[in-house]
């Protein structure tokens, strides 16, 4: 049997007064989820293991059944696998958005979503005025950019720009981590501090540049941040998009620390994954993808947006589906919605996963002669209330011919709750589907 994910990053909500006091999934027309949903099983998934931050790295490692507190480590080594950038010993890699201050204000996340044409321009200038033996800037995509810093150490306290829109930037500045911490924490801590110590004594070895300590990576980060306000804030790039009414992209944002993951192949734990495919327009998911050995299927007109081509993404799915045993295929459309607190354009995706991906997908293998399974889920919640991710367990259901049902006839954060699953953690959703 075949095995397809498909993921609708940030799907998950909270119940809108506006629609009666549903969820956007309950309130949304998605007639094939449902039907899915009535002829499979399904069930609730928690996706953010306990001490970590509900980010979209955390929560696809987990859906793929990656056990968080081993392997690991930050959103910017994803990222840089994804984008070929090979971390050397003792190399930390930070995700780096390019993002809008107003005044003293973070306005968005994403410099009123900049076209990575754009943005390359500005992370070239950076480069050049701020790169050196120890900083590093290498472009991404649209937003979404990569600091390397030789010799950083992770220890450092890092807020995700999306999660302060309008909040005040300067108390928001990297930090060393704090010595308090909850239990869960300083478990995690503890092991990012062993990590550190192996990679600083690593750099120490291979490189003229002493290792620094966390305050001094601090230090250096936010120096960076205030120094790319200067340089940026009269750029000509910048210039003409407030001209054109547009956000300039005036600062940059590093945050999610790490070093090189230690990720086994997913065909290290199913060996019947001879050969898979991951299909995602977000760099970080695509990096999770490398690390997992899973070939990236790049597709035209994918923008990680709610105006990405569906189409293409499914073509590409099914196409992958002729010759690999897995696909995973990430959609980030309902995130993106969810962090603009816009609950039509949520709306408007979450129908579209349905209709333009689920749909067609099953329709294309119902009928194939070798099996294909089914399972749908977002990977954390989005409320478009709070513009933010949170930690709540998200719906999944899981489907593929001759598969016992439950009694769940709807797919939603409510539904599911009855579910024959009941409430999966760690890697029991993966060994689940994968079992088919």
């Amino acid at each position: 049997m075949k095995h397809i994910i498909i993921l609708g990053d940030g799907m998950a909500d909270w119940p809108v007064e506006s629609l009666g006091g549903k969820t956007l999934m309950q309130y949304a027309k998605t007639p094939y989820m449902d039907k899915l949903a009535g002829m499979g099983r399904t069930g609730r998934l928690k996706t953010v293991a306990d001490g970590f931050h509900p980010g979209s790295e955390v929560a696809n490692m987990s859906v793929l059944g990656y056990d968080l507190p081993k392997v690991y480590e930050g959103r910017g080594p994803l990222e840089a696998a994804s984008i070929g950038v090979d971390l050397k010993p003792g190399e930390m890699a930070m995700r780096c958005n390019i993002i809008c201050i107003e005044g003293d204000h973070i306005k968005n996340h994403s410099a009123g979503h900049i076209t990575t044409e754009e943005a390359d321009v500005l992370v070239k200038y950076l480069q050049e005025h701020l790169g050196n033996e120890r900083v590093c800037f290498y472009t991404g995509v649209q937003y979404r950019h990569l600091l390397v810093i030789k010799g950083g150490d992770k220890r450092i306290d890092c807020t995700p720009p999306h999660d302060v829109p309008l909040k005040p930037f300067r108390p928001l500045l990297v930090k060393a981590t704090s010595e308090s911490a909850t239990s869960d924490e300083l478990q995690v801590t503890s092991a990012m501090q062993d990590d550190s110590a192996a990679h600083s004594s690593l750099v120490a070895g291979s490189s003229s540049l002493s290792p620094l300590t966390p305050q001094q990576t601090a230090d250096l980060i936010n120096d960076l941040i205030l120094r790319s306000q200067e340089l940026l804030k009269n750029h000509p790039l910048n210039q003409k998009r407030m001209a054109e009414g547009k956000d300039p992209a005036n600062s940059i944002w590093p945050w999610s620390p790490g070093y090189r993951p230690k990720m086994e192949r997913l065909s290290d734990k199913f060996p019947q994954v001879k050969r898979g495919a991951v299909i995602s327009a977000v760099d970080l998911i695509n990096g999770i993808g490398y690390y997992a050995d899973l070939r990236r299927l790049t597709v035209e007109g994918a923008t990680g947006l709610y105006d990405t081509n569906y189409e293409n993404k499914v073509a590409a799915a099914l196409e992958a589906l002729k010759t690999d045993d897995f696909v995973y295929l990430h959609i980030e459309a309902s995130d993106e919605a969810g962090h603009e607190g816009n609950v039509d354009l949520k709306l408007l995706t979450i129908e579209n996963l349905d209709s333009r991906a689920v749909g067609p997908i099953y329709e294309a293998v119902k009928d194939w002669e070798e099996p294909v399974a089914i399972a749908v889920l977002p990977d954390h919640p989005t409320p478009c209330e709070l513009r933010t991710h949170t930690n709540e367990p998200i719906p999944f259901f899981i489907w593929y011919p001759g598969i016992e049902p439950d009694s769940v006839q709807t797919f939603d954060e409510v539904s599911v709750c009855e579910g024959s699953y009941g409430l999966l953690k760690e890697d029991e959703f993966i060994n689940e589907f994968m079992k088919s």
